[in-house]
């Protein structure tokens, strides 16, 4: 029983950013719908983050666990400035996927690193479901 209390206490704590998470989830899907994309699906938000695409400059092979690793709940670290990247995992690091236009800025500059373009909106609807389901 001496566990219970400080327990709700941190659940409490940890909901308003879980709820958070959620609406920014939600308002950028609702989004992503009217600007033509279909049924989201995690799974194949899972299989775009894993899938290798090659740069047309270097040649090499990108993908976006090279930064972020297989992991989501460990930290990643950037490809060519080696700069720490926290963990994606809302589960981990409760301010992910809480602000609109950190994700917009990020899908932005990450889409054009990794496939050379911008991500579209079904891919990035289904990256969104996929890593907060993790």
């Amino acid at each position: 029983m001496k566990y219970f209390i400080p327990t709700i206490i941190i659940l409490g704590l940890s909901a308003p950013s879980v709820m958070a998470s959620t609406t920014t989830v939600e308002q950028l899907l609702e989004n992503y719908r009217r600007q033509g994309a279909h049924e989201f699906d995690h799974r194949a938000g899972e299989k775009f983050w894993h899938q290798s695409f090659r740069d047309k400059k270097s040649g090499k092979m990108r993908s976006c666990t090279s930064c972020h690793t297989q992991n989501l709940r460990k930290p990643g670290r950037h490809v060519k400035t080696r700069k720490r990247i926290e963990p994606l995992s809302p589960a981990i690091h409760p301010g992910r996927l809480s602000d609109v236009g950190k994700i917009r800025k990020w899908f932005r500059r990450n889409c054009k690193w990794t496939l050379g373009r911008e991500c579209t909106a079904q891919e990035k609807g289904n990256v969104l479901l996929y890593l907060q389901s993790q």
